[in-house]
């Protein structure tokens, strides 16, 4: 009977820890289900709490042509791009004298898209210049010929004589044909040729640009309008969509904006052989300056828009920190692609 006894008690002591293990290891089963099933509600909830904005044109009986279709959720395969560009800007504010910049970016394989410094606005400067060219691109449309009219330069402008990057400009006494002067304004960012194009502008044309493509309406005559990169973008957009303007005009503009000449920015740190449609920017003052860049980039079979916008003392810092943001972006794309 003891021997019995003996025997019998590590055979309990087997079948309450069999009991215990079992309970932790469906306990463990449990928790870790309950967490997996959070963590989901919690991701279809993020999804489900993307709302998604649609802009349409507007000013048609019938119908409301798409513009743009955007989600308001930044796209969770940049945002490691976006810590990498976070870190860059930063680092240039501690180190190089940089006041702020912000950076919109548009990846239009899957149109994700990141935007950094949201809120900020800055004095767009001579990216005003793509506005000008849909608004005559869009004259023409109405009244077709706009383009083939010829305008004398006839009186020299009050222009910023503080601009740094300077090209080609219109000689005083010539005429030359709107498509001309358009030329001069995007290629070479000629400030002449954009002071005659404004003065000849249809300022109701120009301003419904802005309305349409969900914007303030500007003041015409105003000597500056503030503007976000996110919001700079959608000029850019319109044009790659070909949503605003015809598909061949769209091609113009696009076609036109290729052979900008300026090169110290975004295309510094580029291959030669990649195809950019982009427009520079400068505003301020030699002591406080702007220098900012749109571009879309086409890679691979695939493109991508960037928008810099960048404020501070040196204006070659702001040059250098586009390039390099630029290569930053280019980088992680490739690798992507």
């Amino acid at each position: 009977m003891k021997k019995l006894i003996q025997k019998k008690i590590p055979l309990i002591y087997l079948i309450v820890l069999v009991a215990i293990s079992c309970g932790i290891t469906y306990m463990a089963m449990q928790i870790n289900f309950d967490t997996q099933n959070k963590k989901s509600t919690e991701l279809t909830e993020n999804i489900n709490s993307c709302n998604t904005k649609v802009i349409r044109l507007e000013g048609y009986q019938l119908i409301k042509p798409l513009m743009f279709v955007d989600s308001d959720c930044e796209g969770a395969n940049l945002i490691s791009t976006k810590q990498s560009i976070e870190q860059l800007i930063q680092n240039y504010k501690t180190l190089q004298g940089v006041s702020t910049a912000s950076v919109y970016l548009r990846d239009y394989s899957n149109s994700e898209w990141i935007n950094i410094n949201e809120n900020e606005k800055f004095d767009p400067g001579s990216l005003f210049k793509v506005p000008i060219l849909m608004a005559y691109l869009k004259m023409n449309e109405l009244s077709p010929g706009v383009l083939n009219k010829e305008i004398l330069y006839n009186q020299p402008f009050a222009i910023n004589k503080e601009v740094v990057y300077k090209s080609k400009t219109i000689q005083l006494g010539k005429k030359y044909k709107v498509k001309e002067l358009l030329r001069y304004m995007i290629e070479y960012s000629d400030n002449n040729a954009t002071a005659l194009l404004s003065n000849n502008i249809k300022p109701e044309v120009f301003i419904k640009l802005f309305t349409d493509l969900d914007m303030k309406a500007p003041v015409f005559d105003a000597q500056q309008y503030l503007i976000s990169a996110k919001q700079y973008s959608y000029f850019m957009r319109a044009i790659y969509n070909a949503s605003y303007l015809s598909i061949e005009d769209s091609e113009y503009a696009a076609e036109l904006l290729s052979k900008t000449e300026f090169k110290d920015g975004i295309l510094k740190a580029l291959p030669k052989d990649i195809k950019v449609v982009h427009k520079f920017g400068e505003s301020g003052t030699p002591a406080d300056r702007q220098l900012h860049e749109s571009a879309i980039v086409y890679l691979n079979g695939k493109s991508y828009l960037i928008t810099v916008m960048t404020k501070g003392k040196d204006i070659k810092v702001l040059s250098n920190l586009m390039s390099d943001i630029s290569q930053l972006v280019y980088d992680k794309m490739v690798t992507n692609s």
